[in-house]
């Protein structure tokens, strides 16, 4: 059986890296607008007549674009901020919780996950989950990723002739737009304190989470928290969690590690004298962050095998 696919907003970096994901595939056929991309009637029709929708457009947009949807068979995958929070969308984190690769399956509207909520929810949801956190604690979590995770003005500013940035923090006002994701879907209830920031490379990120072992309930070990991690991704392929002698023997992590891939690393560096730990999560801000992400959802609502094309 082939199922029909709308990408609205395949121009943008999400959208390009998603058609290239799917255009190969035999089982799909992607409806594509070309020039005619920018013509509502167009786009209306497109949006209506597909099996399955991506939005792959700014939030406002992402809405006008679902409003246009009249077609109750028509399941939608929104990878903008604009449904992250609504609780008449699935989040579609798979990996997140047990049971909620179901729910992406059963859903007719999901919205796909952040690049930086990814690598944040894959690290603190299981330790709430088994008590190790309190719902209240403060959290802080450091964040870099390749400038494409910025879209076409970034990579344009990046990779113009002269461009010298190196490093470049920003979210300074602490409002960023992931903040109540990344807090909601890790069962805090507390504001994340986030601190983001782009490297000169084009993608790729690391996503840490410092802790104060002593501040978190019984004082846990290096190795409960990783055990923690550990029991919540057992049996998926896109997530893994690295043993701690593999991690204890490392001297760096390389961002662009798994770039390409759908896959999310997490480790658990510690230093057991010092009650400290830095729980770092690696991944491909546009893989497992954004584009490999919809479509691994995409698979899974159209009731195929999840790694279809991904791996």
């Amino acid at each position: 059986m082939t199922h029909t696919i709308f990408i609205d907003g395949e121009a943008g970096t999400t959208g390009l890296e998603i058609r290239e994901r799917l255009e190969t595939r035999s089982d799909l056929e992607l409806i594509l607008l070309g020039d005619r991309r920018r013509d509502v009637e167009a786009r209306r029709e497109a949006l209506n007549a597909a099996d399955a929708v991506i939005l792959c457009l700014p939030d406002e947009a992402a809405k006008e674009a679902v409003a246009m949807i009249a077609n109750p068979a028509v399941r939608v995958i929104d990878a903008s901020t604009a449904y992250r929070v609504d609780p008449d969308w699935i989040y579609g984190f798979a990996e997140m919780e047990p049971g909620q690769a179901a729910a992406i399956a059963a859903s007719t509207r999901v919205s796909n996950p952040g690049c930086y909520p990814t690598g944040f929810i894959g690290l603190v949801r299981p330790l709430v989950r088994a008590g190790l956190m309190r719902p209240d604690h403060p959290v802080t979590v450091n964040a870099v990723s390749g400038y494409s995770g910025g879209g076409k003005a970034m990579i344009a500013e990046f990779e113009a002739p002269g461009a010298s940035t190196a490093y470049r923090a920003y979210g300074l006002s602490l409002t960023h737009k992931h903040v109540p994701e990344m807090t909601r879907h890790t069962g805090l209830s507390r504001d994340v304190l986030f601190a983001p920031a782009v490297g000169n490379y084009r993608q790729g990120m690391l996503v840490e989470v410092p802790l104060h072992l002593a501040s978190l309930p019984e004082t846990p070990s290096i190795e409960r928290v990783h055990g923690a991690l550990v029991e919540a991704y057992e049996g998926h392929r896109f997530v893994e969690v690295a043993d701690l002698e593999t991690t204890e023997a490392m001297t760096g992590l390389e961002p662009q590690g798994l770039n390409g891939t759908n896959r999310m690393r997490l480790h658990v560096f510690g230093d057991r004298a010092g009650g400290q730990a830095r729980l770092v999560a690696l991944l491909d801000n546009l893989g497992k962050g954004a584009s490999g992400a919809a479509v691994q959802n995409l698979n899974l609502m159209l009731g195929l095998d999840e790694g279809t094309g991904l791996v």
